[in-house]
Order: C-alpha cells, then structure tokens, then sequence
C-alpha cells in the first residue's frame, strides 16, 4: 500500500469564523436568559429576524425557539445561542440589540445602521 503527500498542502482547514450579522448587548444577553430560565422547558435559544409589515416596510422579530431551522446561521453570543434566518442576515448586519429600563418603560432596543426611516411609533423600519 503506498501513501502519496503533496508538498506544500496544507489538510489541517481551520474552522471559519462566523462574524454574527447582530450582537446584543451584555444586558439584552442577560434579559434574554433571565426569561430563558422562566420557560418551562426551556427553550434552546432566540431567534430574531425582519419580517415584513408595520407603516414602513419592515419589523423586527425575537421569539424563542427549540432549534435552528434548516437555513438558519446560529451564532453563540455568551452562551446563548441566536438563530438568525438567511433573509434577516443582510438586514440586521451589524445591528445592535439592547436591553433598555426608563421611566417610561422597558424593552429590547435595535440600532440598525441600515435603516433609512422608520414610522412614527418606531415599531417599523425601511432599508
């Protein structure tokens, strides 16, 4: 039995980073897990997306999910997996999700560079 090499082949492939289109913030991680752990079972991760609809086009989407879907791309941010679908991927690149507490109330935040306008109450967006 004869074994071949070839010279300067490298077969060692290092496992291609996946850089996540959205990061959420510590507190946004936090919330999440926080009402993660209140889920009976819980969930495997969250999931957010864009779908359409709302007075100007588009809206973001977070709910939780038991597993990624056959085109999802998972991203681990501190734990917790984030499944995001192949269409959400090229409108939230490099939005931020916060978790926010005011006086006028509490909730996730978007900051999406690639939002053009967004209607009056804020719920929707257009790229």
């Amino acid at each position: 039995m004869a074994t071949t090499t070839v010279p300067g082949v490298n077969t060692d492939v290092p496992e291609v980073k996946k850089t996540p289109p959205v990061s959420l913030t510590a507190s946004a991680v936090s919330k999440v897990k926080e009402i993660m752990g209140q889920q009976n079972p819980a969930p495997a991760g969250l999931r957010i997306g864009v779908v359409g609809g709302g007075c100007s086009g588009f809206s973001y989407s977070m709910q939780f999910e038991n597993a990624a879907g056959m085109m999802d791309k998972t991203f681990d941010m501190d734990g917790l997996k984030v499944f995001v679908d192949a269409t959400s991927v090229m409108y939230l690149n490099g939005c931020i999700v916060d978790y926010v507490e005011t006086l006028e109330g509490a909730g996730f935040k978007f900051e999406n560079p690639n939002v053009k306008s967004t209607c009056g109450c804020g719920s929707s967006f257009s790229v």
